[in-house]
C-alpha cells in the first residue's frame, strides 16, 4: 500500500498506461500533484462504472463519491484521492460544481448506452471530459480567460478519440457510443457493431468520426491564446498523442471493432518530450 496520499495517485497514474501520465512529466511538483491527483480521481470513478457488474453496487460507489466530495469541500476528505486533492483546491481553483458534473457524466453511462444523435453525445462528453478539461486548465495556468474555451473545446477532442478508438470494447460491454443518427446515415446497423461486422459502410462511418474529432482538435489549438500556450503544454502534449493515435487508427483501416490501438511508452514519451520543447 503506498505510504502517503500523493503515491497512491502516482501508482494509481502509471499503472494506467494513459496518455495522459505522460503529459504530466514535465510540471513543476506542485502541479504534477495536483493534475495526478485529479487524474487518480476521474480513474476511480470510471473505474466504477467499466467494473461493477452490479448496477446498484455503482449507484452506491457513486453515491459514497458524491458524500466524499462533500466531505473534501468541507475539509474532511477519507479517500486517499481526495486527500491528494485537498491542498490543490484552494490554489488551483479546483471547482466543486465541476467535479460533481464528473460523476453526474459517470451516472449516464449507468443509465444510458445509447445516443441518440451528436447533441445528446456532446452533453455527456462535456460532463466526463469537457470540465476535465476545465479543471486541468486551472492546475496548468492561464491568464486569459479564453484559454477555458479551448480546455474545454479539447477535453471534447479527446472524448471523441476515446470513443473512436473504444468501439469495439465498448461494444462488448453493449455500449454504442456512436450516434444512432450517424449509423443511420452511414447505414450502420447496431447489430453489425455489436457483433463485430466491419464493413466498408463502418469505415466510412470511423473516418467520419475520426474527421471530426480532428476538427474539434484543430478548433481547440485556434482558440488558445498565445499568452497562455506554454502553461498550457500539458494539454499539447495529450492532443499530440491523441492526434498520433487517430492517424494511426485511420492508416490501419480503422479495425477498432477487433482491436485496441495504442502507441508504445517510448513513442509517447518522444512525442512528450517533442511538444514540450516546441510548444
Amino acid at each position: 500500500m503506498p505510504a502517503n496520499p500523493d503515491e497512491y495517485c502516482q501508482q494509481t497514474a502509471a499503472q494506467s498506461g494513459s496518455s495522459f501520465y505522460y503529459s504530466f512529466l514535465f510540471l513543476p511538483p506542485q502541479r504534477r500533484r495536483a493534475i495526478t491527483a485529479l487524474y487518480a480521481f476521474c480513474r476511480e470513478v470510471d473505474d466504477i462504472v467499466d467494473e461493477c457488474t452490479d448496477l446498484g453496487v455503482a449507484r452506491t460507489k457513486l453515491a459514497w463519491w458524491r458524500q466524499e466530495l462533500a466531505r473534501l469541500y468541507a475539509g474532511e476528505p477519507q479517500h486517499p484521492v481526495a486527500r491528494a486533492l485537498q491542498p490543490a483546491i484552494q490554489p488551483f481553483g479546483i471547482k466543486q460544481e465541476y467535479m460533481i458534473e464528473i460523476l453526474d457524466g459517470m451516472e449516464m453511462d449507468l443509465s444510458q448506452n445509447r445516443y441518440l444523435d451528436f447533441a445528446a453525445l456532446e452533453q455527456y462528453c462535456h460532463r466526463v471530459a469537457g470540465v476535465v478539461g476545465l479543471l486541468a486548465a486551472s492546475i496548468f495556468g492561464y491568464r486569459d480567460e479564453r484559454t477555458l474555451v479551448y480546455a474545454h473545446t479539447l477535453g471534447l477532442a479527446f472524448q471523441l478519440t476515446n470513443i473512436i478508438r473504444d468501439v469495439g470494447e465498448d461494444s462488448r460491454k453493449g455500449r454504442i457510443y456512436l450516434p444512432l443518427t450517424e449509423l443511420q446515415q452511414f447505414q450502420v446497423g447496431a447489430a453489425d457493431i455489436l457483433h463485430g461486422r466491419q464493413t466498408e459502410n463502418f469505415v466510412s462511418l470511423m473516418r467520419f468520426q475520426i474527421e471530426r474529432a480532428e476538427r474539434y482538435y484543430n478548433t481547440a489549438f485556434e482558440q488558445l491564446p498565445q499568452t497562455d500556450r506554454k502553461a498550457q503544454r500539458p494539454g499539447l502534449i495529450m492532443a499530440a498523442i491523441y492526434g498520433a493515435l487517430l492517424r494511426e487508427i485511420a492508416d490501419d483501416g480503422c479495425k477498432v471493432l477487433s482491436q485496441r490501438t495504442a502507441l508504445t511508452p517510448v513513442r509517447k514519451l518522444w512525442i512528450a518530450w517533442k511538444t514540450w520543447i516546441t510548444a
